[in-house]
């Protein structure tokens, strides 16, 4: 017998009224509100999953606020809940289960690349989370791998995401995140960083250039949701003695089209 069904005290051999412990009981309430919140038709009001989960109120929103936070959920600016990057970046690696569309449009803008590495990834809270990646066809392998988080700062896809946001919450991402350098290259002060971030808006697409990894060069685009908000963004990822920079911004017309290729995809 477990510890979670040993009887209480005085109470016999099974455990009281046939409940599960509380580590269960909230173990199945998250998955409940977590099958609510993948269903069809999202995304779903609170009290939308409420009824769908059969878990209170008050548990459902507190469960939801966890999960958001871990990136299994997301919350959209109207308040409604679908599903996070975490929750997607699973489901591509246990089953590869996005439609098979994402992974043509990904591989066309490989091939207009000149075979560099490829990234999608999705936004959730203060990182990004990458939920495909197609290698590069060339003779170099990049440390990053699907499920990985990273930085809004110091990405190319993060820096698009950032330039597509309010100010206020811009403002509150930097205050929570610090800025802090995983380069000698990266922007860690927040005047410089938002002076990019105007430069993004402009051309469409932002660069990384060593940002976040020495000798690494990418070019990132927003993929843009309903109302212009960002869900995520692509990246083509190169290596700096391969490839210049003005060859990598070369490559920019082919990153837009795919993400607007994408967006109703996602």
């Amino acid at each position: 017998m477990s510890m979670d069904e040993a009887p209480e005290p005085g109470g016999g051999g099974a455990p009281r009224g046939g409940r599960t412990s509380a580590a269960g009981s909230a173990l199945e309430k998250s998955l409940r509100i977590l099958e609510a919140v993948a269903a069809p038709g999202g995304p779903h009001r609170l009290a939308e999953v409420t009824a769908a989960a059969a878990v209170p109120k008050s548990s459902t929103f507190r469960i939801l606020a966890s999960l958001a936070e871990q990136g299994f959920v997301r919350q959209e600016a109207d308040g409604r809940y679908g599903v996070g990057p975490r929750l997607r970046g699973l489901s591509a690696l246990v089953s590869g289960g996005e439609p098979a569309s994402i992974g043509r449009i990904l591989d066309e803008l490989r091939q207009a690349a000149g075979g560099q590495t490829v990234h999608l990834a999705l936004h959730s809270g203060e990182t990004i989370t990458y939920i495909r990646k197609l290698e590069s066809e060339q003779p170099f392998r990049t440390a990053s791998r699907v499920g990985m988080r990273m930085p809004l700062h110091t990405t190319a896809i993060g820096k698009s995401i950032l330039a597509h946001l309010p100010g206020a919450e811009v403002q509150e991402l930097i205050s929570a995140t610090g800025l802090e350098p995983r380069t000698p290259r990266t922007l860690t002060r927040a005047e410089e960083l938002y002076a990019q971030l105007a430069e993004v808006r402009a051309r469409g697409y932002a660069l990384d250039d060593e940002e976040n990894e020495p000798t690494i060069r990418c070019i990132g685009a927003a993929v843009l949701g309903p109302g212009g908000r960002p869900i995520g963004g692509v990246s083509v990822t190169t290596v700096t003695f391969l490839v210049s920079r003005e060859e990598i911004e070369s490559y920019a017309p082919a990153l837009r089209a795919a993400t607007e290729a994408l967006a109703p995809l996602l």
